[in-house]
């Protein structure tokens, strides 16, 4: 497989771990962008973007990058925040008044960031296509009762975060969550990230490829496995009733592509993701570009909800207000081992089938890595985790023991 793009001499074995991910891991098309103290010190891409027709994954193909767009729509709310606009602690009612019916008057802003509002999944039947209209879909939440009651459990709002998360940023300021995100982030860093792509950029995006769960030997995660005996379940209420968008005539259409759908539905690549975090590794600047101050960097990268138990994943999980910290799963059954390993400091987010993007402020490090075949997990699989440790051994990082946190010393 030819592999296109650069990297520093040191970095060389990041570019060995990306070839062995096509020649042994399963990788259909790719690529991977690092920055250290505002370089780019990898960029790399190759393979196939769509196996039907053989176009090859360019410099210019984009992708879903599933829940890495959490980490979008997270940094929006910061933003507000860090510029007092929004208080992560009030009621989300103080912003968005219709949002406190059905026992949801008391959940705090913070609690949408941290999973913990009830809201992993709705009880009312999503009609088809609603996802891609955000005023049905508020109205839903706006009826919605919480699964649990709000602050005492976490649960991971896996496709409804967007639009939570994202109707706060639209009330307090007054503009849509992509037109924020463009306006404010994308923009001024010279981004190509979309929360609603244009219709001009269409004709770059590989399609995602879902893992077969069906195949010999692919152990389904226990969240689908849940989901699918029990759709009356939490895994069930989040994975299901989604008004038909998790099958792939849905997620690749022109359709959820133009959509904003703040949980799962940003369309970037690695240097996108990478350039996105490329500031926060830095203290919230970089190019004369101010997205946050380096006191809201800290918040951000803050745990502020874990669980051993996550009530829609089934495993364990930690975030840091929207963010997805490091978190070691591989005492877990395989079918539920993957998490995602990287320093303490490091804050970030992942993609269903193993996508990822982060900033590790200590090591002035920023991360991207995006592809079109997913792995059965929704965590990050082999072939981005070992990614990741190729760039943290580079900077002379070791680990605690094997699969444990990075570390330096």
């Amino acid at each position: 497989m030819a592999i296109q793009g650069t990297h520093e001499p040191e970095f060389v074995e990041v570019l060995a771990e990306f070839e062995r991910n096509f020649a042994e891991r399963g990788e259909v098309g790719a690529s991977v962008t690092v920055t250290v103290d505002g370089r780019t010190v990898v960029d790399l891409w190759g393979g196939t973007a769509d196996p039907s027709t053989g176009a090859e994954w360019t410099e210019q193909t984009l992708v879903d990058v599933w829940s890495c767009t959490k980490g979008a729509t997270a940094l929006c709310a910061h933003i507000l925040a860090d510029r007092g606009e929004l208080d992560l602690h009030s009621p989300v009612a103080r912003y968005w008044p219709e949002f406190g019916q059905n026992g949801k008057d008391a959940i705090l802003v913070h609690q949408l960031l941290d999973h913990q509002a009830g809201l992993a999944g709705v009880r009312e039947q999503v009609p088809p296509g609603a996802f891609f209209d955000w005023e049905r879909m508020v109205g839903i939440l706006e009826r919605a009762e919480p699964l649990w009651q709000p602050g005492t459990r976490h649960g991971y709002h896996g496709l409804l975060f967007g639009f939570l998360v994202g109707e706060v940023v639209r009330r307090v300021s007054g503009r849509p969550l992509a037109e924020f995100f463009a306006d404010e982030v994308a923009g001024p860093l010279d981004l190509e990230f979309w929360l609603s792509l244009p219709a001009a950029q269409e004709r770059r995006v590989a399609p995602t490829i879902p893992a077969d769960l069906t195949a010999p030997g692919v152990l389904p995660p226990s969240l689908f496995t849940t989901a699918m005996a029990d759709p009356t379940s939490i895994p069930g209420l989040m994975v299901i009733n989604t008004g038909g968008y998790m099958v792939p005539d849905s997620f690749n259409s022109r359709a959820a592509h133009a959509a904003t759908i703040g949980a799962v539905g940003a369309i970037t690549n690695a240097r996108g993701l990478a350039g996105m975090y490329r500031p926060l590794a830095l203290g919230g600047s970089f190019a004369d570009v101010r997205l946050v101050s380096p006191r809201q960097v800290a918040v951000m990268g803050q745990v502020t909800s874990a669980c051993s138990v996550d009530a829609a994943v089934l495993v364990p999980t930690r975030f840091a207000s929207g963010f997805l910290k490091t978190g070691d799963n591989s005492h877990l059954p395989a079918n539920d081992k993957e998490g995602v390993l990287l320093a303490e400091e490091a804050f970030g987010h992942s993609g269903m089938g193993g996508a990822l993007g982060f900033a590790d402020p200590k090591a002035k490090l920023s991360f991207g890595y995006s592809m079109n075949q997913q792995g059965p997990g929704i965590g990050v699989n082999e072939r981005g985790q070992s990614l990741v440790d190729a760039v943290y051994r580079a900077l002379g990082y070791h680990q605690t023991h094997e699969g444990g946190t990075w570390f330096r010393g």
